[in-house]
């Protein structure tokens, strides 16, 4: 458990093991900290106060819980995923800038997703690269072959086109299943799914005789639909 490690050597294994304890024993986690706590914390943390970190840290563990559980039928650990969704809140709080305007929840949870998925993402193409190295046969003087020897390519391209061609299958899945008849339309229109050319909303609006303001709420609606599908 690579992340755990990571975790132990920078002192922050306590978040960890408190979530731990939430998931597995109680429902009860501490509350999220209000508009002006949050405030008084991040401030604290930005002057050095190592503590207001970890008081960001704990407050926000409900949140980790909350975006590990829509990837606990991915076949990681739930330990596994625990750690690496910690990690992503580490990053968020770190990195946050409370100028922009945005509140660190919001932020904090595009972090956590994102450092869940890019670990999923790399573990997909670990087993590619494996199965691709497994002995599958011998040749004429009695050595073992692969794949990919018989393939004759580089890996990290071979994995690409594989895990590209795995996201597609899945993306036109999701698009038969969550949108609905116009929806589907104009994405297939949108993005060229029919025969390969990309239409413009403007052209799309005058196809089915609807504006253009409309095509675009439409689009973003379907998208949003696809998005989280395609994050299950």
């Amino acid at each position: 458990m690579e992340k755990l490690v990571l975790l132990l050597l920078n002192g922050l294994l306590r978040p960890f093991v408190v979530l731990c304890g939430y998931m597995i024993n109680s429902n009860s986690f501490p509350k999220p900290l209000t508009k002006e706590e949050e405030n008084r914390y991040l401030n604290l943390f930005m002057e050095g106060d190592e503590e207001a970190k970890k008081v960001l840290i704990e407050r926000n563990l409900r949140l980790v819980a909350h975006i590990v559980k829509k990837y606990n039928n991915t076949g990681k650990d739930l330990d596994d995923l625990i750690s690496i969704g910690t990690i992503g809140l580490i990053k968020a709080i770190t990195t946050f800038n409370p100028s922009k305007g945005t509140r660190l929840a919001t932020y904090a949870a595009r972090c956590i997703e994102n450092e869940i998925l890019m670990t999923i993402r790399a573990s997909k193409k670990l087993k590619i690269e494996l199965s691709l190295h497994e002995p599958i046969g011998m040749d004429k003087e009695g050595n073992e072959i692969n794949l990919l020897d018989i393939l004759g390519s580089d890996v990290d391209q071979i994995i690409d086109e594989v895990d590209l061609r795995i996201q597609t299958r899945k993306l036109y899945r999701a698009i038969n299943k969550v949108l609905k008849d116009r929806e589907k339309v104009i994405i297939e229109l949108r993005y060229g799914l029919v025969d390969g050319g990309c239409k413009t909303q403007r052209e799309i609006a005058s196809m089915l005789g609807i504006s253009r303001s409309y095509v675009s709420r439409i689009e973003t609606r379907a998208i949003e639909k696809l998005n989280k599908e395609m994050c299950k």
